[in-house]
């Protein structure tokens, strides 16, 4: 059985930015223009620190189906650094296999400047905090009818680097 306290630390850093809705160029962001206007594919690069973090556990001491994971995050650009924040990421997850070879299924919405992004999709293997890709599954505002994905990894304790999609 893992503790608590690990998997808390584990699920923060991946859900730091998993969804939080942050997004790997280089040193700068390009956003511009409408997610879906013209057919423009476009990148975002952020940078996620988990603000808060609360698991809730279905049985105390283990990992098993049915727990939830809620998270914040602080989204600022991965080239700025300074970090000033520029939106939020709040991500919920389900533990949908338990033990060691766990896996959980999560939602995240990133708030971003000018409309918001929704993200899904599964992680394995939290402990391991290593990277993953979710689906973009929509938006609003600039981001309406957005479609693509976010690729997120490790970038420090407790920080995540995501590298956003947009197609």
């Amino acid at each position: 059985m893992r503790p608590i306290r690990a998997a808390c630390l584990g699920t923060a850093t991946a859900l730091v930015t998993l969804l939080a809705c942050a997004p790997v160029a280089g040193a700068a962001a390009t956003d511009t223009g409408s997610a879906h206007a013209g057919g423009k594919a476009r990148t975002i690069t952020l940078r996620a620190v988990v603000q808060e973090l609360h698991r809730f556990p279905v049985l105390e001491g283990s990992v098993s189906q049915g727990d939830r994971v809620v998270a914040r995050s602080d989204l600022s650009y991965f080239s700025d650094e300074a970090h000033t924040k520029i939106g939020e990421s709040h991500v919920t997850c389900t533990t949908t296999r338990g033990g060691d070879d766990e896996a959980e299924q999560c939602v995240a919405t990133y708030v971003l400047p000018d409309g918001e992004l929704a993200v899904q999709g599964m992680y394995f293997n939290y402990l391991d905090q290593g990277p993953f890709d979710n689906a973009i599954t929509g938006g609003t505002g600039k981001y309406d009818k957005a479609r693509g994905w976010v690729h997120s990894e490790p970038a420090g304790p407790g920080v995540r680097r995501f590298t956003i999609h947009l197609v």
